[in-house]
């Protein structure tokens, strides 16, 4: 499994809400999956074109023409108050660490979690320098499936096989550890079907109904987008 999904932000940063600087490709598609799944976003930018543009594909979401490298006007427009911050600038270099650097250290800065984008190796060591939690070399795919990720924690994988209907892979959130599926009854309860269930190196397909799920183990469920969103988080 890739390093990419071993990632998860604490449950305290989710529950602050997520703030998306930069609106580029990569910052729009992580501000869209967030809003797909019901999540609180802030975006921000020092682009006017870049949040109207935002606005008209996403009327609903809050973005904010900002200065993302003074202090004042990120604590004004509401960035320090979230609990994960994804730096999605690229260029110039010193505006996405400043950023970074702000979002961690400023005085009474609520942000738990910065995940911040670089271009090269040395940039990812600046940022790293400066306190961001994870960087990453982002491109549109990568944004969406980090949007995913924030959103959902114990989600290991995704495969959409059409518009409606994915396969999730997840790890089994807490509250279903200790029960039995026959106990869960996910078809009748979250109306999505369980493929396999066990651990990661050993599952086992097809499972019975007196199938005991364990903190380590992993399910494999398929059902509607939709339905698999409402499945627990933890």
């Amino acid at each position: 499994m890739s390093e990419w999904w071993r990632w998860s932000p604490s449950r305290e940063s989710d529950d602050l809400g997520f703030a998306v600087v930069g609106i580029g490709r990569f910052g729009s598609a992580v501000c869209r999956e967030l809003l797909k799944n019901g999540a609180d976003v802030l975006a921000v930018d020092n682009s006017e074109k870049a949040i109207e543009e935002l606005r008209q594909l996403e009327p609903s979401i809050e973005a904010r023409v900002v200065d993302c490298t003074d202090e004042e006007s990120m604590r004004e427009a509401g960035v320090l108050e979230m609990g994960t911050v994804v730096v999605g600038i690229s260029e110039p270099i010193e505006a996405s660490i400043t950023t970074t650097l702000l979002a961690k250290d400023s005085d009474g800065s609520l942000v738990k979690e910065v995940i911040a984008r670089a271009t090269s190796d040395l940039h990812e060591k600046m940022l790293k320098r400066v306190g961001a939690d994870r960087v990453v070399f982002p491109s549109r795919m990568q944004g969406e499936r980090l949007g995913l990720e924030l959103i959902r924690p114990n989600l290991i994988e995704r495969l959409e096989l059409d518009d409606q209907t994915g396969i999730d892979e997840i790890k089994v959130p807490d509250v279903f550890v200790g029960q039995s599926l026959r106990d869960l009854n996910l078809r009748k309860n979250y109306r999505v079907n369980v493929l396999a269930a066990g651990p990661i190196k050993g599952l086992n397909v097809n499972p019975p109904a007196t199938y005991v799920l364990q903190s380590d183990h992993v399910l494999v469920i398929m059902g509607l987008v939709g339905d698999l969103q409402k499945l627990p988080k933890t």
